[in-house]
């Protein structure tokens, strides 16, 4: 199921630096999107999986509810068949009765199921619903808001990717690198080099870094001081 989610995703998200990188001018910034830019969304978009699952987990052990767990695995189960319809159907009745943290989740869900479906529109108004819904646990709005920026980040106004992603890089927030990393993808869009490098370096002095977005970092910056040689 994952896998398949991933996949569609990833192929949304290769059409959006397709766009984008045709509208680059500069031959230098126009690799570096062609080079790094997948990567680094796609590790984005594993971090949310892992974040989801994790959060899923967390509540099960908590609560011991089988019943939500069972009925959110056999609506991803649904989903994974390509019977949408019936998935969205487990996921609301989820929603309406449960009133906690599977409710939360599923309602992520149902978005999910309405991007391959193709319904993208619909899809990013559900994602928009939730981050504005301060009944939302918030650590579910704050996947949700980078999960929005990603597909928003190649159209979107400036400050509405910034009013998403903003309130993300608080001292306390355990996603002010993601944040970070995606504002910095921001102003490469937009041709603001220094301030992209500037962010990478924040990043880069950030304690307890994972090795991953370290080294993903450095890539970064390696390419973007390339465009001053």
């Amino acid at each position: 199921m994952k896998k398949k989610e991933t996949s569609a995703e990833s192929r949304a998200i290769e059409n959006f630096f397709r766009e984008v990188s045709e509208d680059v001018q500069n031959d230098k910034l126009k690799k570096i999107w062609d080079t790094y830019g997948l990567q680094i969304i796609i590790a984005v978009i594993v971090v949310l999986t892992i974040a989801v699952s994790f959060e899923t987990f967390k509540a099960w052990q908590v609560k011991r509810n089988e019943t939500w767990s069972d009925a959110y695995a056999y609506a991803l189960n649904l989903q994974a068949q390509g019977k949408y319809d019936e998935s969205l159907k487990v996921l609301a009745e989820i929603e309406q009765k449960n009133k906690g943290i599977y409710s939360d989740i599923a309602e992520i869900q149902k978005a999910n199921v309405l991007f391959e479906q193709g319904k993208n529109s619909e899809a990013l108004a559900k994602l928009e619903q939730i981050v504005n819904d301060e009944n939302v646990n918030p650590k579910m709005r704050h996947i949700t808001a980078v999960k929005l920026a990603s597909y928003k980040l190649d159209t979107a106004p400036r400050a509405e990717i910034e009013k998403l992603l903003t309130p993300l890089m608080s001292e306390e927030s355990s996603w002010k690198n993601i944040a970070k990393e995606m504002l910095a993808m921001l102003e490469i869009r937009e041709g603001n080099i220094e301030k992209a490098k500037a962010l990478y370096t924040e990043i880069l002095n950030s304690p307890d870094l994972s090795d991953g977005l370290k080294l993903r970092v450095q890539d970064m910056l390696s390419a973007l001081n390339s465009i001053d040689k």
